[in-house]
């Protein structure tokens, strides 16, 4: 799962690198919600970066990178 925010370069650099590795992916534009389900969405994803930057990708529910680092993106999809 990644949080993003639909105006964000970085966010759209992530979404960009998945796709060009082929690995498929959920993302929520957390900008593009409202009300309830947007505090929901930014609660689930401080679970995971406390700080609440964006991208944050949750990789199998335990890993956690924010920012676009294309490095860490690789080493830990093991691509």
């Amino acid at each position: 799962m990644i949080y993003t925010l639909s105006t964000c370069g970085w966010c759209r650099k992530t979404k960009n690198l998945l796709q060009d590795m082929g690995v498929a992916y959920n993302y929520i534009d957390v900008d593009l919600l409202q009300g309830e389900d947007r505090e929901e969405a930014l609660a689930r994803m401080k679970e995971h970066n406390p700080s609440g930057g964006f991208p944050t990708m949750v990789i199998d529910g335990s890993d956690c990178i924010v920012g676009f680092d294309q490095g860490k993106i690789k080493e830990k999809l093991e691509i």
